[in-house]
């Protein structure tokens, strides 16, 4: 039977480990004035907004070039003949991505197709790395660092800054494209004088502007929340020892879907947002 100081040091050691695979690999400037990475949590708390997380740039950079890699692979061994199996998949993708842009976006540009690909695969693949055992990818960067108690986290889209990052670039495109086909008057005329004319002002302006600044913050938080929740829970499970084997392919099979259907909202949103800001009233 375990004794109460048994149990306390067992709860501070659960807590130390998952307290470290919280942590970053966050490179940035020391209170001191050198650069270097962080070696705790509060070190890299103190560096500041120009701190980098570089394990989540890493693995969203190398993702980036996979997708890059494979549609071109696709690309360029695509036959008119007998497709592939290979080909077969990647015009699927293609195709469900394209049906959804043209049932939800109506005006013509030729950048949302591509961009809506884009988004749906790299945070997909983003996504996917919570699949991977919690303990492998920064055993190996440990490993390869020769530093057993380096920061490494290799979910992308569990760091609020990589969410936050392509949510303020659909937020840019969005107003890009509003004063693009609205012009400058027209699309601050959406804020000022709808829905209850230019007599009503002050109350157009705030029952607009909120809903208008919360898109880029709802997306962000919308992905963020479910994937550092999804790897909390996998720490969690990775505590109980043996039973962990079942529990995580339980939780796996259940987080395939959150996967796929976080990158598909995301996607959806963003066509629906940009369809929004070709749309004149």
């Amino acid at each position: 039977m375990a004794t109460s100081h048994e149990t306390v040091e067992t709860a501070q050691t659960a807590a130390d480990y998952v307290g470290h695979h919280l942590g970053f690999l966050t490179f940035g400037q020391h209170a001191d004035g050198s650069w270097g990475f962080a070696h705790s949590i509060d070190e890299a708390r103190e560096m500041g907004f120009w701190a980098i997380n570089v394990d989540s740039m890493l693995i969203s950079v190398l993702l980036g070039i996979i997708f890059i890699g494979v549609f071109r692979f696709g690309i360029k061994n695509a036959t008119s003949g007998k497709p592939s199996g290979f080909q077969n998949f990647l015009e699927i993708i293609v195709e469900f991505v394209q049906s959804n842009v043209k049932n939800s976006f109506y005006a013509k540009n030729e950048l949302i197709g591509p961009l809506a690909l884009t988004i749906f695969c790299w945070i997909f693949l983003m996504n996917t790395m919570d699949l991977v055992p919690v303990d492998w990818i920064p055993w190996l960067a440990q490993t390869v660092a020769g530093d057993s108690h380096l920061f490494f986290r290799a979910v992308p889209t569990a760091d609020l800054n990589i969410t936050l990052g392509f949510a303020i670039s659909v937020f840019f495109l969005i107003i890009f494209y509003s004063v693009k086909i609205k012009g400058l008057g027209g699309f601050l005329g959406e804020f000022a004088f709808h829905p209850f004319g230019k007599w009503a002002l002050p109350l157009n302006l705030i029952l607009e502007l909120p809903g208008f600044l919360a898109k880029p913050v709802s997306l962000a938080l919308r992905l963020y929340g479910n994937f550092f929740a999804g790897e909390l829970i996998f720490l969690v499970i990775a505590l109980v020892g043996y039973w962990q084997l079942p529990l995580h392919f339980g939780w796996s099979v259940f987080h395939i879907l959150v996967i796929t259907l976080q990158a598909y909202l995301f996607m959806m949103l963003t066509i629906v947002y940009l369809n929004q800001a070709h749309t004149t009233h």
